[in-house]
């Protein structure tokens, strides 16, 4: 028997937390960006009447402007984000406890043994997207369908406030003839190999030869194979899982591919402090730091390198990532992805190979501490937007809050 996977969304879901915090931003085209008051900000998520004049996610404030000069831009208040998300979580958790966050506006729903109490796939998602219109003011799309992946692609389907099914029996005439971006994973790059090898279509990559596929693209080709054909069976993880984390990473997708040294140290270097931060939240110190790349072709591969002692340091967990793509990439590749993970960790800060720090180290160590900690608590009290990396605040390539970040690594 199939299963049932719901893809939940939030439509416009930053935009749409700023038009119930301020009703007076529902009767005009209006965008969230990271600084209002800098022509030089990316938008980060925009309401139906900014979209319909041609604004887009990730482009700058100025040509957002200049396309609509009307536009009415407001800060982001990722705490509001969150708390949102949070209620909106809690309504789908009615409903069944596999509920598995992708992202912060995103999340999917095993409700294979929720529909004798509640009713069909369908059903369930009509009810969702009342409940969540009605208690917080926000309205969600729909997947309906019997993978993870065709879920997706159901609550892409049609926006907003709508619900998508996609059965077993209409694949091929709802999923095949969707262009082949619009499959989970392929982004801008993989898109155009796969046109240039004449795959355009859902239905051409399910219908690809797989060998050819792995040769272009390696593992990957055979997963996008798979998706493609619907032969997807990744399960949906449950809401209580708190099994102990062994690691934290943080990765982020950027707007652009990252070609400079400069560009690929902020990123890390941003990656690295919310890492840092989460584990000090917890008590906790790294003993090995990853790092994950990802170019534009869709290959990935991670290499990890174990430090001399334990440490919940941003800079130390950063220095060391750079450090390994310096030596992994003499000849530094165009980046689409960076993962930083915090790996082997421990509850003290206290290891074997402490007295390999020089005293002048040592010093250095707790200066760092000490400034991180100060950072701590001006974010706890004001926001996490409220300090953070200079020359992030100088840069573009950040199209939006990542959807995988602040996610845990279990065994």
């Amino acid at each position: 028997m199939d299963r049932t996977i719901l893809h939940c969304d939030c439509n416009g879901f930053f935009a749409s937390v700023e038009m119930v915090r301020d009703p007076t931003l529902r009767g005009v085209p209006m965008a969230v960006c990271g600084d209002p008051d800098s022509r030089h900000g990316i938008i980060l998520a925009k309401n139906e009447l900014a979209k319909a004049a041609g604004v887009v996610t990730a482009e700058t404030i100025w040509k957002a402007q200049r396309k609509c000069p009307a536009l009415r831009l407001v800060p982001a208040h990722h705490r509001e984000y969150t708390a949102y998300s949070k209620r909106v979580n809690a309504i789908y958790a009615r409903y069944t406890d596999m509920v598995e966050p992708f992202g912060i506006d995103e999340s999917w729903l095993d409700v294979t043994g929720s529909r004798r109490l509640f009713g069909t796939g369908r059903e369930i998602a009509d009810r969702l997207r009342r409940e969540v219109r009605e208690e917080t003011g926000l309205t969600i799309s729909v997947g309906v369908s019997f993978n993870k992946v065709f879920a997706k692609l159901g609550s892409d389907y049609k926006k907003p406030d709508a619900t998508t099914e996609i059965p077993r029996d209409a694949v091929e005439r709802i999923v095949y003839p969707l262009p082949v971006e619009t499959l989970l994973y392929v982004g801008n790059s993989v898109a155009a190999t796969l046109h240039r090898m004449a795959i355009r279509t859902i239905g051409d990559l399910a219908n690809a030869d797989p060998l050819l596929l792995r040769r272009t693209f390696g593992k990957a080709g055979e997963m996008l194979y798979l998706y493609a054909r619907g032969e997807e069976k990744e399960p949906v993880a449950r809401i209580d899982d708190t099994r102990e984390a062994k690691s934290a990473g943080n990765g982020m997708t950027f707007c652009h591919d990252l070609t400079t040294a400069d560009e690929m140290h902020t990123a890390i270097r941003m990656l690295s402090d919310t890492v840092a931060s989460r584990l000090r939240r917890h008590g906790q110190f790294c003993r090995t730091v990853q790092l994950t790349v990802k170019t534009p072709d869709l290959r990935s591969a991670n290499r990890q390198v174990a430090l001399s002692a334990p440490t919940a340091v941003a800079k130390e967990i950063a220095d060391a990532a750079i450090a390994l793509l310096h030596k992994w990439y003499p000849t530094l590749p165009a980046v689409r992805m960076f993962t930083v993970t915090a790996a082997n960790l421990t509850d003290s800060e206290t290891g074997e190979q402490l007295d390999m720090f020089s005293e002048h180290d040592t010093a250095a160590h707790d200066r760092q501490v000490r400034l991180e900690s100060a950072v701590d608590r001006i974010r706890g009290k004001y926001g996490g937007a409220a300090i953070g990396i200079g020359s992030l605040l100088q840069s573009d390539f950040v199209a939006e809050e990542d959807h995988a970040s602040a996610r845990k690594h279990k065994n």
